[in-house]
């Protein structure tokens, strides 16, 4: 059996960050399971301030101006990473009143995966057999 290896040590270990203060985090799994790659780079940007921001409950009240200005984007893009975040079951929102744009946005506790592919989904065919519905959506990435 071979021996594991030893972890790697910091290049700085007298400088090691230990959290104070404000509480913030992010689910290793958006990275483990190409999460990220899934978001696109504003909606990262967009999901690491909310979790900059947020309090102990995930909680953050920026203002989509603040969060524009903060992250030098429109504010067009900072609304398309908002609804993709949204969508996505990453984040939740409440506005402030019915109809207002702004108002508390929570971090979620990150989705399940998707299963995989059923067996069928999987199987090979025949060249011109007919594809099942559930072979189709797992060949466009969704799950059946």
């Amino acid at each position: 059996m071979p021996t594991p290896r030893p972890r790697p040590r910091p290049p700085r270990p007298e400088l090691v960050r230990r959290p104070s203060g404000s509480f913030g985090w992010l689910d290793a799994r958006l990275l483990h399971e190409g999460r990220l790659r899934e978001l696109g780079p504003d909606a990262v940007a967009t999901l690491v301030l909310l979790a900059l921001a947020a309090d102990r409950q995930g909680a953050s009240f920026f203002s989509r101006r603040r969060m524009a200005n903060d992250l030098r984007l429109t504010r067009a893009a900072l609304d398309a990473a908002l609804s993709r975040l949204v969508d996505l079951g990453l984040v939740a929102h409440r506005p402030w009143r019915p109809g207002q744009a702004d108002g508390v946005w929570q971090l979620l506790p990150l989705p399940d995966a998707d299963p995989a592919p059923t067996a069928q989904a999987r199987a090979p065919r025949g060249k011109g057999e007919p594809m099942s519905i559930a072979a189709v959506l797992a060949q466009l990435g969704f799950s059946p």
